[in-house]
């Protein structure tokens, strides 16, 4: 199913995510939820508060990138309850964009490496290192069970520039093909 994604605005965003066990309801079927809605939505990675539920829940499929990068071909992963352990490596910029804050990119600047403990979709364990896209991906979307956006990332003034767009995006003013939920 399809789910609505939530705007910038929403206080949701900001929030920081719980984690869950093997007992939360449907959990398969929202795994699914989140894929279907980001496939929809043209996006790469989804994290549960986009679409309204403050748990620690992360999809990602960077195969649409696998032409910049060949590595990324099957890279589609489910992250439950993450921590990023360690980021390093030398930091760089990247236009990054955002389901949540639509049709704006902005030039984010991320550690190249990241170590991250997780468990996958059937609860296992997992402690790895990524590097590169993958890296960024996982860094943007583990900012939103932190409650921070990549807004929150780029400099001072440039946030200040962006205020009246992220307030009109706030609003609605905006035209994308996915459902979507405007703050109250």
């Amino acid at each position: 199913m399809i789910r609505p994604v939530y705007i910038y605005g929403s206080p949701i965003l900001r929030k920081v995510a719980q984690d869950i066990d093997s007992t939360f309801p449907d959990i398969k079927q929202l795994i699914d939820d989140m894929f279907e809605t980001m496939y929809h939505s043209d996006g790469i990675g989804l994290a549960a508060p986009q679409i309204g539920l403050s748990i620690r829940l992360i999809v990602i499929d960077a195969s649409p990138l696998e032409e910049d990068d060949p590595t990324l071909k099957d890279f589609k992963k489910v992250f439950i309850n993450a921590k990023i352990v360690e980021r390093f490596g030398d930091k760089k910029q990247y236009k990054e964009g955002c389901l949540s804050i639509p049709n704006l990119r902005e030039e984010v600047e991320r550690e190249e490496k990241v170590r991250i403990q997780y468990l996958d979709e059937h609860f296992t364990p997992h402690d790895e290192v990524f590097d590169g896209i993958p890296a960024r991906v996982i860094q943007h979307e583990y900012d939103h069970i932190e409650g921070i956006l990549f807004t929150d990332r780029v400099s001072a003034l440039r946030r200040k520039l962006l205020g009246g767009k992220l307030s009109a995006i706030s609003k609605g003013k905006f035209d994308v093909d996915y459902k979507f939920k405007l703050p109250k």
